[in-house]
């Protein structure tokens, strides 16, 4: 789907006003299609969610409150830059997503900082397949699978935070909502896996959830929170994880884990900056 095919839909909803909002709510996503294999099929290297992770020596499995942590996917940039339409990745190099084993992460305190590791490596040297940790349980280990890449079109689930001058009736917005629920096909519904775009969203909006409390606020009454909010703009989705039960990967109530960074941060590649939300319905 391009952007004439969503002014389209635009307009068979009866939002033919609205299409001048089209260019801030669609954001260019990577798809990732995932296919359960077995780790001893996969070369070393290669893209991949679950199975074991093929790490550099000069990085070590991380560690969560004396708990190594679950492995979830390894992505090879070469594989990811013909698909990147905004060239907002590094276009070679290897990045390493872990999280909390123990599935008690859910980004919403200050103090969950380091319950899970982004590493990037622009040249990541010689690879060596790891062994799961002895402290890491089976139960926080995943099956592997191989990784396709395709480029997907994403709309904003909430355009009052993309709009500047946001001034859509109650009607527009119902209008829009049903929109959204038809704009992904029911195949493609399953297994939301992506790097970039528009998160697919089970609850609030990620961006100012981690622009307050990366900097430490959680409470309504911080006086500190006038003065960040709007940095949260800058914050924008990296790496989204669905729930996938063909490879064990359950988050909470069959939820997801967003991984996000802001702009400068990708841009310098400041990848170690990124900060976790767990979703769930």
């Amino acid at each position: 789907m391009d952007k004439q095919k969503i002014k389209k839909l635009f307009r068979d909803a009866g939002l033919q006003r609205l299409t001048r909002d089209i260019d801030p709510l669609v954001k260019p996503s990577i798809r990732l299609n995932a296919q359960p294999t077995t780790d001893e099929s996969l070369p070393i290297g290669v893209s991949k969610l679950g199975g074991m992770p093929d790490l550099p020596l000069d990085i070590p499995w991380p560690v969560w409150h004396n708990l190594s942590q679950s492995f979830i996917a390894q992505i090879n940039l070469r594989d990811t830059h013909p698909y990147d339409a905004n060239k907002l990745l590094p276009e070679r190099g290897m990045l390493w997503f872990f999280y909390d084993a123990r599935q008690e992460t859910y980004g919403d305190e200050p103090a969950n900082r380091g319950g899970w590791s982004v590493f990037f490596r622009e040249e990541s040297g010689e690879l060596k397949r790891a062994q799961a940790p002895a402290n890491l349980p089976a139960a926080s280990q995943f099956k592997a699978a191989s990784l396709s890449f395709a480029c997907e079109l994403t709309l904003s689930q909430i355009p009052a935070l993309e709009i500047s001058s946001f001034d859509w009736t109650d009607e527009e917005q119902e209008r829009y909502d049903d929109l959204l629920e038809d704009f992904v096909p029911p195949e493609k519904r399953a297994f939301r896996h992506r790097l970039l775009g528009n998160p697919d969203l089970l609850q609030d909006d990620l961006r100012l959830q981690c622009q307050l409390i990366s900097h430490g606020v959680t409470e309504d009454d911080d006086p500190r929170e006038g003065e960040l909010t709007p940095g949260a703009k800058e914050w924008q989705l990296l790496f989204q994880v669905d729930t996938d039960e063909r490879i064990g990967m359950r988050w909470a109530s069959t939820g997801m884990l967003y991984y996000s960074i802001t702009a400068s941060d990708l841009r310098a590649r400041r990848f170690e900056n990124t900060w976790l939300i767990l979703q769930s319905e």
